[in-house]
């Protein structure tokens, strides 16, 4: 069976999703196959007879690398005199998970993905991960000097304010967060004390990934605890 017979694909469906490129990313695509498993959920996999499934992961694994040369190069023109430091915090802030999340939905990519469940976990990070799968199928179809200029012209200028991301903040927590979605480990914030000083209350909260403890911190509330143990488990992880 072709992968057309079993992605399900009909010429209304075709022409629907043709259409929503050409307004969202303002070219036609070549093969639309490639667009429609890139817009499959894993939820909604198909299994073919040899057992291979039939879903975006593999796309969003390319994809992925892809968005990532693409914004390397863009912010090293853009910053030619700033370090290393910088550059690859700006990266990170343009292709976390709740970035990427926050621009499929703004482009409605959400509309556009099969699912099998809606499960609102599922839900809060498909966008992203669809859109990386998207740019895995862009560079199938177009080649890698195509999709630079795409994401550069269409995403990174149209949809990314620079200015306001230099001077915005990084939250730690949302930071290993992400990795932790994105790498498929478990993690898991714990408080571990709630402890009375000079009548103030002090929590202590640990981190841990896959069960084993990284990192612990204290602080006055729970949110601020957090933050300064994901900021010493990741110092502890990527360091």
């Amino acid at each position: 069976m072709t992968i057309k017979a079993l992605l399900g694909v009909s010429s209304a469906s075709e022409k629907k999703l043709k259409s929503a490129i050409k307004n969202i990313f303002g070219f036609s695509p070549g093969n639309i196959f490639l667009y429609q498993q890139a817009l499959r959920h894993k939820s909604a996999s198909i299994v073919r007879k040899n057992g291979q499934k039939i879903n975006n992961e593999r796309q969003e694994y390319l994809g992925d690398a892809i968005l990532g040369a693409v914004v390397a190069d863009y912010l090293f023109k853009r910053f030619p005199n700033k370090d290393e430091g910088f550059l690859t915090e700006m990266r990170s802030k343009i292709v976390s998970r709740s970035s990427l999340n926050r621009l499929a939905a703004k482009l409605g990519i959400h509309e556009l993905i099969r699912f099998s469940s809606a499960d609102n976990r599922i839900l809060k990070t498909a966008g992203g991960n669809a859109f990386e799968a998207f740019v895995g199928a862009m560079y199938l179809d177009k080649g890698y000097d195509f999709t630079h200029k795409i994401l550069a012209k269409r995403i990174l200028k149209v949809h990314f304010d620079i200015d306001e991301l230099v001077s915005s903040e990084i939250s730690y927590k949302s930071k290993i967060i992400e990795w932790a979605q994105k790498e498929k480990v478990e993690l898991k914030f714990i408080i571990i004390s709630e402890d009375s000083v000079k009548g103030q209350k002090e929590y202590t909260v640990s981190v841990s990934v896959n069960e084993k403890p990284i990192a612990q911190s204290v602080d006055y509330s729970i949110k601020g605890a957090e933050n300064l143990a994901a900021e010493k488990a990741w110092t502890i992880l990527f360091s």
